[in-house]
């Protein structure tokens, strides 16, 4: 990948997929213009940015996933200090056609994505978290499991999700990526919508409104994914999994194990366990 100022660990290559961990750390306000000679499937897991491609832009985090179309040119830029971290995917054109549905492959030649991102569930997220702590601590057993575990990440993101046709204006994204931006920048912090309405320049209730309708969940959903997702990336930091839940800004340790079971059908120790955690 074309990418400037960046760490990346190549947890998987194989003349079919490839998966980096790439780390960013945001030094500077927007990147310089990257491309890639492949398309990628980019999972963002920490903290956030922006991605330009022409005069669109999206925020980048952990509740969507990226498309890198092959021979794109994009831009990066972070709103907001500490940079991000991804999994990125990298396919081979032939299974890039095999696993992403018709309806989102762009015309022509060229095997691509005909939208710049789309949003993940729970249970992708999840899936995510779990093949990166798997590839990385090597509990994968051989490449041909490892290949397998990533193509049914990438067809989970892509697949079973029903596109959204609502006309969203110009004027809408932008109010609730400023929102995103906002919340996404203290996942720590106890906002109230009074605040977060203060910082984009609306009023709270048109606020509310217009994120319903173009993320399709309320403010503090959003912010709960975020916050849990976060913890299955960070789990392995912890020593006391109280300490990680106050962090987030979860009021207590029960709140927090009872908010991601009821979201990823397991207890964080379960999490831990699956996924091979531990504490480094």
């Amino acid at each position: 990948m074309g990418m400037v100022d960046f760490k990346s660990n190549a947890l998987l290559v194989s003349d079919m997929v490839a998966v980096w961990d790439v780390l960013c750390p945001g030094l500077h306000t927007k990147s310089a213009e990257e491309t890639t000679d492949k398309t990628h499937i980019v999972f963002p897991y920490d903290g956030l940015y922006v991605h330009h491609l022409g005069h669109d832009e999206a925020v980048a985090d952990s509740s969507r996933v990226l498309f890198l179309n092959q021979d794109q040119v994009w831009r990066m830029s972070h709103p907001v200090a500490g940079g991000d971290s991804s999994l990125s995917i990298g396919l081979s054109p032939e299974v890039l056609v095999e696993l992403v549905p018709g309806e989102l492959l762009a015309p022509g030649d060229v095997a691509a994505l005909n939208r710049s991102d789309l949003r993940v569930d729970t249970r992708t997220q999840a899936m995510a978290a779990n093949v990166r702590h798997r590839l990385d601590r090597g509990a994968i057993s051989g490449v041909l499991e490892a290949e397998t575990v990533t193509m049914a990440l990438v067809r989970a993101a892509v697949r079973g999700h029903a596109l959204d046709d609502r006309r969203i204006t110009a004027r809408s994204r932008k109010i609730v990526d400023a929102a995103k931006v906002v919340v996404g920048g203290d996942l720590g912090r106890r906002w109230t919508l009074s605040d977060v309405a203060t910082e984009v320049g609306v009023s709270p209730v048109y606020l509310t409104q217009v994120f319903q309708r173009v993320e399709g969940i309320p403010m503090y959903r959003y912010q709960l994914q975020l916050r849990l997702a976060q913890a299955l990336q960070r789990l392995g930091e912890y020593d006391d999994v109280t300490d990680l839940a106050i962090d987030l800004g979860f009021s207590s340790h029960s709140h927090f194990s009872a908010a991601f079971k009821q979201t990823y059908g397991q207890t964080p120790s379960q999490f831990r366990r699956s996924s091979g955690v531990h504490r480094r």
